[in-house]
């Protein structure tokens, strides 16, 4: 299933890490705070004035946005206002 934003929204699929303590003990997903990185995978046609495409990398807003289930995948539909920054590598 394809899911375009419309508007100045976009997808953003969040990038899940793994985070250990320094004992190596793997901490469970309930222990974590919320991803505020996450890759693009659409962009409404509306979206001004952001230099990014599909593929990028950004930071958000820690509570921003609406979670969507698609495929067994977690995304959110994000307004443009609530990127805060672009990653690049």
């Amino acid at each position: 299933m394809k899911v375009i934003p419309l508007g100045s929204r976009l997808l953003i699929k969040p990038i899940k890490e793994e985070r250990k303590t320094e004992g190596g003990i793997v901490l469970p997903d309930t222990a974590k705070e919320k991803p505020m990185k996450a890759e693009v995978i659409e962009v409404g046609k509306d979206v001004e004035d952001l230099d990014i495409k599909a593929g990028d990398k950004v930071i958000f807003s820690k509570y921003a946005g609406t979670e969507i289930k698609i495929d067994d995948e977690d995304y959110i539909v994000i307004d443009q206002d609530d990127i805060l920054a672009k990653i690049e590598d």
